[in-house]
């Protein structure tokens, strides 16, 4: 059978190919597109952009022509979820014909929000033995039923199914499709890929879907691939595709969750790496955890030639990061991490948020000086957005806090909740000035007011896309792999 799926982004690159670099392909849709093409099914994906709505539509009809799907899959977070149910609505308009499944964060978080769209079946968790089931039964004329994680609308009726266990033997799948996105992504020098390490988190934060996503399903939520299956994937990708830059993001939410783990996939990368006339250097995310001994962590990133960590400080206020945040470490715990880790030639990252709930601005204040203190060699500074089915959106609703919405094609960029001790006007400052407050007389100038402009650009909807096809210009793409990068 053909199955074609969906997936849209709020694109930076061009409409033709909006992923800049391998790192960006969605792995939900590539690991259930190589478990349906290793049962012999044909697969593929269109990339489509919410800024675009005419342009999707001339795409899909496309696919629909040269592709011919009998079934078509969409996966939506909460901002690109209106664009999915658009689409829906249109093929089932346009070809009543064609079975429609939708699944990822939103749908298994809300399900109950998405059934009166357009969609025949909701996936609540994950999807690659229920799609194959689905498909199967579709294929063999059968009317879908009793496929455990599947909502299947049957006429007027609703079949909520059970769902089954998380799949606990993450080896046993076989490696994600990357060949599907090829078409749609750019030509830019210095991409690396990324290989998805495991799946779940252990940690309980506020503002993450991982504490409502582990109550879908039995069994254990939090799984690792093996050291030997991750390498096996490396060698496949040299293998197969351009390997432009020797550097590979290891995703997984916190490497260090199970440190024996960590350890020996880096003892596996380190072994890995002798065999080859070009090492590969390697990233990851780092949890911090009160009092943790990350001496013998870090001599085994070291020895396996990874280059940086991301680090979510988050908030700089560990009243903020405790009350609201559900993490509960001090700022002393963050700037020994930092001191360790680049002890041992780590570059490091920070992720921050601002605009949280209950924040005040001195609490943000705490922020930039933890920032001033560490000097990240990069960040990723964001504004809190709500996402629904998270515990602080809960808690936003409690406090009255979400009384308009930004847009989703500003998600992140615009100051969206008003608090007492924090106006937006003082929100979307502090997200502008960010990089001036931080690193004012410890870097140039110019890279300072050259990341302030970008911000201030990026928070105007107006400006916003006039920013975006600024980026695509050849010069404004080698200053980003210069100074971009970490």
């Amino acid at each position: 059978m053909n199955i074609l799926f969906i997936y849209s982004l709020n694109t930076v690159g061009s409409l033709a190919k909006p992923l800049e670099s391998p790192e960006q392909i969605q792995f939900g849709i590539s690991y259930i597109s190589s478990f349906l093409k290793k049962h012999g099914h044909k697969t593929k994906v269109a990339v489509l952009s919410r800024n675009s709505p005419e342009n999707n539509i001339n795409i899909l009809n496309e696919y629909l022509k040269i592709f011919s799907p009998k079934l078509v899959c969409f996966t939506a977070v909460s901002t690109e979820y209106p664009l999915a149910a658009d689409l829906a609505r249109y093929l089932k308009e346009k070809h009543p014909d064609i079975y429609l499944l939708i699944g990822g964060p939103h749908v298994s978080l809300n399900p109950d929000s998405v059934l009166p769209d357009s969609f025949d079946a909701l996936c609540l968790g994950e999807g690659e033995n229920p799609v194959l089931e689905l498909v199967s039964q579709l294929e063999n004329g059968v009317a879908p039923s009793g496929i455990p994680n599947l909502w299947i609308k049957q006429g007027f009726e609703l079949e909520k199914n059970l769902p089954r266990p998380f799949l606990e033997n993450l080896d046993s799948l076989p490696f994600p499709d990357r060949e599907m996105w090829q078409e749609w992504i750019g030509e830019r020098p210095g991409s690396r890929y990324a290989i998805l390490a495991g799946r779940g988190c252990p940690f309980q934060c506020s503002y993450c879907s991982n504490h409502a996503l582990k109550r879908l399903a039995p069994g254990s939520y939090v799984r690792f691939r093996s050291p030997e299956n991750i390498v096996a994937e490396i060698k496949d990708i040299i293998a197969k595709f351009p390997v432009k830059k020797r550097e590979i993001y290891l995703e997984v939410e916190s490497f260090n969750a199970n440190k024996e783990w960590a350890i020996g996939l880096c003892s596996e990368l380190e072994h890995f790496n002798k065999t080859l006339e070009q090492p590969f250097s390697f990233g990851a995310n780092l949890r911090i955890m009160p009092n943790a001994d990350l001496e013998s962590f870090f001599v085994a990133l070291e020895k396996a030639n990874f280059k940086f960590i991301n680090i979510g400080l988050e908030s700089g206020s560990e009243r903020v990061r405790r009350e609201i945040l559900r993490r509960n470490y001090s700022n002393k715990d963050v700037t020994n991490a930092v001191t360790l880790a680049r002890e041992h030639g780590l570059k490091v990252v920070f992720f921050n948020m601002i605009g949280l709930p209950c924040e005040t601005l001195a609490d943000f204040k705490e922020t930039v000086k933890m920032n001033r203190i560490c000097l990240p060699n990069q960040h990723f500074t964001s504004i809190f957005f709500p996402y629904p089915g998270t515990d602080v959106y809960s808690l936003c609703e409690k406090q009255g806090l979400l009384k308009e919405s930004s847009g989703p094609e500003m998600e992140r960029m615009k100051a969206t909740l008003d608090l007492p001790g924090f106006s937006k006007k003082q929100i979307q400052r502090s997200y502008i000035l960010f990089d001036y407050y931080v690193y004012r007389g410890r870097k140039p100038m110019y890279k300072i007011l050259g990341r302030v402009v970008r911000a201030y650009f990026t928070s105007k909807p107006r400006l916003i896309i006039f920013w975006k096809r600024l980026l695509r210009l050849p010069f404004f793409r080698s200053l980003r792999e210069k100074y971009g990068e970490y």
